[in-house]
């Protein structure tokens, strides 16, 4: 089956064909970094990275880009208002790039915790305003933009001649201008529409930069648009962010790049869907948004508990990426147990001893790369494991039978999907120390049971048990010994 995709633009899932084969480029508009990443980011660069490591593992040599927003991203809609990292240095009493160092480095450190796979290339806005300069001059040139008093505006409506604007929402132009507010009488702009490419600095703006229209700052769009044509070409394979961008953002990127290069930008847009917590969306307005590690330790009152980062992640791959995702304290812990009996499943083939004929037929698994090359179905492969952590048991029980190449066969396809496809990881056998020790102490109480039961002391065996389900560890024996895990 060959791998499809939605495209957002067509609106219909299309078979994915590279522009340049094996060569992919996918670009992935990364955190805007003045504050902690929020569960939404969180999402949509953990949706990417499971779509990075298929593609990695369907043999594409992918040339990854995420860019860090560190300059020109101010506080309205409408190319008004302070700029978000000026702000939060004036409250803080910092320089701008500390606040920009400080929460790259809480990005990448919530990233590592997710056990995310680094991009190929990270830019940053502030490291490539050449680039944005001379890509907003390029406009200048071909006509599609105009420049008053020193900040230079994209012209919307021109450009909505010979282009349709709006196509990325599947909306006109009149629609989108019948939304938007009428300008006011010292409005610079000439449309309703038009945005800023370049915004020219006030005396007391902290990021500015020397320009040919005087000193300013890039707007917010032009960035990712200077940066993805630098490193993935005039035309590239993927672009990917969450749905929130759709209307704005990734509508204005297009609109840029093809007035400057003369071609459409991206082949298939992706995005992700919208957070939400007991049915209702997810915002700091509402109290009901999740910081990771408020998650991780519980310190929040709509939490129970605090969750691992890896029962998050797994919450996150039971739900496709274009599907709302809705966080519940009953659906973390559904996960959290699923997770569980998954990694237990993993340690059992291990315990799986090799017969002269096999009653379960390995090819079965495959369907989880039939529902990864259906849009990456992460749901239904999820749902396919599951089916197989039943296969596994049955054969660590010996009520059925297998023999060793399809044993190896098995066992190579359940870690690559669970690990290097679903990005996984066993927390009870990660190489920490403590995890390790915990392992071996709880062996140790085990295999300790079971020599009391071999003595036929049921107290002492009973006792053991039981303290290790008041500690979380669910026991299970087997014929042959135990099964056990936390």
């Amino acid at each position: 089956m060959e791998l499809q995709i939605y495209n957002t633009l067509t609106r219909k899932k299309d078979v994915f064909t590279p522009i340049n084969p094996p060569h992919v480029g996918l670009y992935v508009c990364g955190p805007t970094v003045y504050s902690d990443v929020h569960l939404g980011n969180c999402r949509t660069f953990i949706s990417f990275d499971l779509i990075y490591r298929y593609l990695l593992f369907l043999g594409y040599k992918v040339r990854y880009v995420r860019n860090i927003t560190d300059a020109g991203h101010l506080e309205g809609d409408r190319d008004e208002g302070e700029d978000k990292f000026a702000k939060k240095a004036k409250l803080e009493q910092l320089e701008p790039m500390e606040i920009v160092q400080k929460y790259t480095l809480g990005f990448h450190e919530v990233m590592r915790i997710f056990n995310t796979l680094s991009p190929s290339i990270e830019p940053t806005a502030t490291g490539h305003i050449s680039e944005q300069i001379e890509m907003i001059k390029k406009i200048l040139e071909e006509g599609y933009a105009y420049e008053k008093n020193g900040t230079v505006y994209f012209d919307v409506e021109k450009y909505s001649q010979e282009f349709p604007y709006g196509q990325l929402t599947n909306r006109k132009l009149e629609d989108l201008l019948e939304g938007t507010r009428e300008l006011s009488g010292q409005d610079e702009k000439h449309g309703r529409l038009d945005f800023a490419l370049w915004i020219a600095a006030k005396p007391e703006t902290l990021m500015k930069w020397p320009s040919p229209w005087g000193w300013g700052f890039p707007g917010w769009h032009i960035e990712c648009s200077a940066m993805s044509t630098k490193y993935l070409g005039t035309t590239f394979d993927i672009h990917g962010g969450g749905m929130d961008l759709q209307a704005t953002h990734h509508t204005n990127e297009i609109a840029q790049s093809q007035a400057c290069n003369h071609t459409a930008p991206v082949k298939y847009w992706m995005h992700t869907n919208m957070l939400t917590v007991n049915g209702a969306r997810m915002s700091k307005s509402a109290g009901n948004g999740f910081l990771p590690h408020e998650l991780f330790t519980g310190n929040h009152p709509l939490l129970e508990k605090g969750y691992s980062p890896m029962a998050v992640r797994f919450f996150m791959m039971q739900s496709h990426y274009r599907s709302t995702l809705d966080f519940s304290n009953e659906a973390l812990q559904a996960s959290e147990k699923g997770l569980q009996r998954l990694m237990a499943a993993n340690r059992a083939m291990d315990k799986i001893k090799p017969t002269d004929k096999s009653t379960v037929d390995v090819k079965d698994i495959n369907r989880a790369f039939d529902a990864l090359n259906d849009d990456f179905n992460s749901p239904i492969a999820v749902a396919v494991l599951f089916d197989w952590v039943r296969n596994i048991n049955s054969l660590a029980e010996g009520k059925e039978h297998i023999t060793q190449p399809d044993l190896d066969s098995l066992k190579s396809t359940f870690r690559t999907l669970v690990f290097d496809i679903l990005g996984l990881v066993d927390e009870m056998n990660e190489g920490s120390k403590h995890a390790e020790l915990t392992g071996k102490l709880i062996e140790m109480l085990l295999n300790m049971r079971l020599q009391a039961k071999a003595n036929k002391d049921f107290a002492t065996s009973d006792r053991i048990r039981d303290d290790l389900n008041k500690l979380g560890v669910t026991v299970k024996d087997r014929k042959d010994g135990f099964d056990w895990e936390i």
